[in-house]
């Protein structure tokens, strides 16, 4: 599968038209057969620590060595008008040049979690046509983001050298979920306070006492300065993973709540696809609304799902 037919298979299972579902449903099921050999790798971090760089950096240099390398760039839908600026192609533009490497942005669509609808089914045709690396840019780091963990194998946090301040802004909920955390611009004039961050974090985690006791590490996206070592430290990680049988655990998860996630899904869009749905539901909220009924009355007034 080349590039663009990878491309063009992401857009048909993104396809909200209904006219689109069979076709796309056709895709996945070619593809399932081959898919499942890659490392699934989020990473995840505040506004401004540099993911796209960092992402950028870390695959050229997996590329480079023969690896085949898919970018899967969340950003945000618009509320308003629904639409999103995709330009994690433009910031990544050297790495997008490799013959190695594919990145496909794609819109959360609205949907919580810090990823978009079908993220799981473009990981599954990135792994069909032969990437053994799919990266997974989150949207940025918040309460429910903490889904994102549920599609992948290795958890990777970025964080700033001002810990302090970025510790304030970050869930203990994806602390915990973190396999490794990296203090990113550990360059220059940073530097010593990418190290000072570090300790700060390695303490901070001690305290937390997760049972995952993630690595906490330095590294600058712009020289590439630890990058090398982060790495192998994350192949470290997931090869142990493999050996004590927790990469299966993780994976049967992955299964487990993908399964989930569709069957709500699909019995919504049943639901809101029969007729008179909207009327019923328009005149349950206008009862909810004058203090005649309760949520849970309302919702029982709707009838069965």
């Amino acid at each position: 599968m080349t590039r663009r037919e990878l491309a063009k298979s992401i857009t048909l299972i993104e396809s909200t038209r209904p006219e689109d579902q069979d076709a796309a449903q056709a895709v996945l099921a070619q593809a399932m057969p081959r898919s499942g050999k890659s490392w699934r790798i989020a990473i995840s971090g505040v506004p401004g620590v540099g993911k796209s760089t960092f992402i950028e950096s870390l695959g050229w240099m997996l590329a480079e060595t023969g690896r085949k390398v898919a970018v899967l760039a969340v950003d945000p839908s618009s509320p308003v008008s629904g639409g999103s600026i995709l330009g994690d192609k433009t910031r990544m533009e050297k790495l997008s040049t490799h013959p190695n490497a594919f990145i496909r942005p794609s819109p959360t669509s609205g949907a919580l979690g810090g990823v978009a609808r079908k993220t799981r089914e473009a990981i599954l045709l990135c792994e069909a046509a032969g990437y053994d690396i799919v990266l997974i840019e989150t949207v940025g780091v918040g309460q429910s983001e903490v889904d994102v963990a549920s599609l992948s194998d290795f958890f990777l946090l970025l964080m700033l050298p001002n810990a302090g301040d970025s510790l304030q802004g970050i869930k203990r909920g994806i602390l915990e979920l973190a396999d490794l955390v990296a203090v990113n611009k550990a360059d220059g004039e940073m530097r010593e306070l990418a190290e000072a961050a570090k300790a700060e974090l390695q303490s901070a985690l001690h305290m937390l006492a997760s049972e995952r006791n993630p690595v906490v590490m330095s590294c600058s996206a712009l020289d590439g300065a630890g990058l090398s070592e982060l790495w192998q430290k994350t192949s470290d990680l997931i090869t142990a993973s493999q050996t004590d049988g927790r990469f299966a655990r993780r994976r049967r998860s992955q299964t487990r709540i993908w399964m989930k996630q569709t069957l709500e899904s699909e019995l919504l869009s049943r639901y809101w696809s029969e007729k008179g749905r909207v009327e019923q539901f328009n005149k349950a909220v206008e009862d909810l609304e004058s203090g005649e009924i309760t949520p849970l009355e309302a919702i029982h007034r709707l009838g069965n799902f």
